[in-house]
């Protein structure tokens, strides 16, 4: 179940750094949407940059209307040096998210700097979404610092919180609360799901096998993507057969260096994408890798050509980080089918329920208007309809069943509320306390009694 969660940084450092905690402090609240003020330029497609930073990752993502995500900033070992560099020479003047993975020194590198040279320099940072577990390094400790400093808005997140993202369905699928194996800081990274129309991207940091396996448990099949980002830096602990099954994606991008220490990627992990015939893109010999979706087709671009099939990866010559020039479409992606109505299953008698409306992007702050946000069922049967035992879910599964006898007779309609009220026969209030249906895409799914989908419409 969601519990909306605002973090601020309290920041008594001599005594939280001596105690050796972090200075992540919960509070009740809700994220925030910030408006980009990112140079114009940027054309009305999702855009999702893999940045080359050697054995580390760092992913920019513009939106179709120029807002922008950073999701890590690269290795502490060049303080975000690669990635500031990459910023600058695409001309991004604003982070309105940045999205901290999870809290270990080769994915906050540079989040120190860039906090830094755009609150100074730049346009600044909307607010920082981060999965709240404190490291005790210095890199941590500087990363905080620069919060304190610039008074950035830094919001703990996790599994069904929001990030607002205009015109794309960015879906929080992890970490889930509690968290997982004693809050190991891989096995409880943020993992995002970014959803363009009929293509969709999935982001797991350095999740491994016991996140993965809640994800797969969680969402199944909801976890189809068109590309995914190799968990993990290829890591043979991440990028489970059972995860690729499950998402079943177009193309994998790895982001780690050529030599790595770590044997990234592995053998293990290179032969599971061979045997799945999915083509693979490696920062290491493609360079900067930036996949461009219009909502039906991914274009995948990259700075070098080098082997995509697994088996021969290693076979390409490297290309160093920091490296610039621009990128070359190597092969486009078709993303998923459009979802069509699922067939109505019937109790029997005249009775039909059908949905008339569905009002999900609610005036101002969706989180503060939760009952202008709404879905309008109507009975245009010719006799009465018993919906008790009836549902109504989401895209991940968010549940909300009619009250025990309740009856929608034919011709009449009823609205359901995301917020609380009092039910009548015609208004009924799920009172789920956060926003459930995402502004830019999702599917309402109805099952009777016996589970079965009476209707199902994505929007």
């Amino acid at each position: 179940m969601f519990r909306p969660r605002v973090v601020l940084l309290v920041f008594c450092c001599s005594l939280l750094f001596l105690a050796g905690c972090g200075g992540i402090v919960q509070t009740d609240g809700a994220a925030v949407h910030t408006t980009s003020t990112t140079t114009p330029g940027w054309n009305s497609t999702l855009e999702v940059h893999y940045i080359n930073v050697g054995q580390s990752v760092s992913t920019l993502v513009v939106s179709p209307t120029g807002e922008t995500m950073l999701v890590d900033t690269g290795h502490y070992n060049d303080d975000g040096e690669y990635v500031l560099q990459y910023l600058q020479s695409h001309n991004v003047t604003r982070i309105d998210q940045l999205v901290v993975s999870h809290n270990d020194a080769d994915h906050i590198g540079g989040n120190a700097a860039i906090i830094d040279y755009y609150e100074t320099e730049a346009d600044g940072i909307g607010a920082i979404y981060d999965p709240g577990i404190a490291a005790s390094t210095q890199t941590y400790t500087e990363y905080l610092d620069a919060v304190e400093e610039h008074d950035v808005t830094l919001y703990e997140t996790r599994e069904g919180d929001s990030i607002q993202f205009d015109g794309v369905d960015v879906q929080v699928l992890g970490p889930p609360e509690p968290y997982l194996e004693s809050e190991a800081r891989n096995e409880n990274s943020l993992v995002l799901r970014l959803g363009y129309n009929e293509t969709s991207f999935l982001l797991t940091g350095d999740a491994e096998d016991d996140q993965e396996a809640y994800l797969v448990e969680t969402y199944g099949q909801q976890l189809d993507a068109t590309v995914l980002k190799a968990g993990h830096h290829g890591s043979s602990s991440s990028t489970s057969g059972a995860l690729l099954d499950a998402v079943d994606p177009g193309a994998v991008v790895i982001s780690s260096a050529y030599d790595s220490q770590y044997d990234h990627p592995t053998a293990a992990v290179l032969d599971r994408f061979a045997t799945r015939s999915i083509p693979a893109y490696w920062t290491a010999l493609h360079g900067d890798i930036v996949l461009v979706s219009n909502g039906t087709t991914v274009s995948v671009q990259t700075q070098q050509a080098a082997p995509t099939d697994p088996t021969v990866l290693r076979d390409g010559d490297p290309i160093e980080p920091g490296t610039g020039g621009a990128v070359t479409e190597r092969e486009r992606l078709t993303g998923a089918a459009a979802v069509s109505p699922a067939p109505v299953a019937t109790d029997g008698g005249g009775g039909n329920l059908v949905i008339e409306e569905i009002h999900a992007d609610a005036a101002g702050d969706d989180r503060e208007n939760l009952n202008d946000e709404y879905v309008v069922f109507g009975n245009d049967g010719d006799t009465d309809l018993d919906l008790t035992g009836w549902t109504v879910a989401d895209e991940v599964d968010k549940t909300y069943e009619f009250p025990d006898g309740y009856t929608l007779a034919a011709g009449d309609s009823v609205t359901l509320y995301t917020g609380a009220g009092t039910d009548t026969d015609d208004e009924l209030y799920w009172d789920y306390g956060s926003p459930v249906w995402n502004n830019a895409g999702d599917t309402v799914t109805v099952r009777n009694s016996e589970g079965d989908i009476v209707r199902e419409e994505t929007y």
